[in-house]
């Protein structure tokens, strides 16, 4: 999962974005709104942890922004007014879910994975194929009954293989999802990542290359 982070408070949006990378969540963070639509028009985010009440461009017109254009991108609003007109005002702009401040983290992330599973096609909680068992909620992995312990980057790596039941997932898609906005493109994180991930899932090898298309699970 991709998250962009709204938040001109630049304390709680470094802790907001902590808290989710330890997740095994992808995260860039923008600063105010202008930022914020800026990135929207350029990545592929799965949620918007949106503050309501932004320097410059409004939180209104950005979630109004995000809604018109047709991204698949769920939006979660935050912000400091406890009025319930203020929270079906925020829904009523196409919000997908609101959250007022003060917030306890664990109850976003569980809006944010929510939110999430909007965002994409369904998949279960837990995921199997080819003997592998990953548990996307304990973060946890499996291969026939063995426990397989993973870095953040080569557990969103195998989950996005997973999800793709079968089919080929791109080195461009696997950047999009599991990393942020910092990552040079042209770096072989994908590729370090990827031997890594299968030296941990042993033999026989498990993720096939496709040349010159991506990566598979049969």
């Amino acid at each position: 999962m991709r998250v962009l982070v709204v938040e001109d408070e630049e304390l709680i949006a470094d802790a907001v974005a902590t808290g989710l990378r330890r997740e095994a969540i992808a995260v860039d963070v923008a600063l105010d709104g202008r930022a914020a639509m800026d990135r929207v028009g350029v990545h592929d985010y799965d949620v918007v942890v949106l503050d309501r009440d932004l320097p410059g461009v409004h939180g209104d017109d950005v979630c109004r922004a995000i809604v018109t254009s047709g991204l698949d991108a769920r939006v979660l609003m935050l912000t400091a007014a406890a009025d319930v007109r203020d929270r079906v005002d925020g829904l009523d702009l196409g919000a997908d879910d609101y959250l007022a401040k003060p917030f306890a983290f664990v109850e976003l992330l569980a809006r944010v994975r929510a939110l999430g599973r909007r965002a994409r096609p369904a998949a279960p909680p837990v995921l199997e194929r080819a003997g592998l068992r990953l548990d996307t909620t304990r973060r946890e992995v499996y291969r026939d009954g063995r426990y397989v312990p993973l870095a953040r980057k080569e557990f969103g790596v195998l989950e996005e293989l997973l999800r793709a039941d079968g089919g080929v997932v791109s080195a461009e898609h696997l950047l999009e999802k599991v990393w942020d906005e910092n990552i040079d493109p042209f770096t072989g994180v994908v590729r370090f990542t990827m031997m890594q991930l299968r030296k941990k899932l042993g033999d026989p090898r498990l993720v096939e290359t496709v040349t010159g298309v991506g990566y598979r699970v049969p």
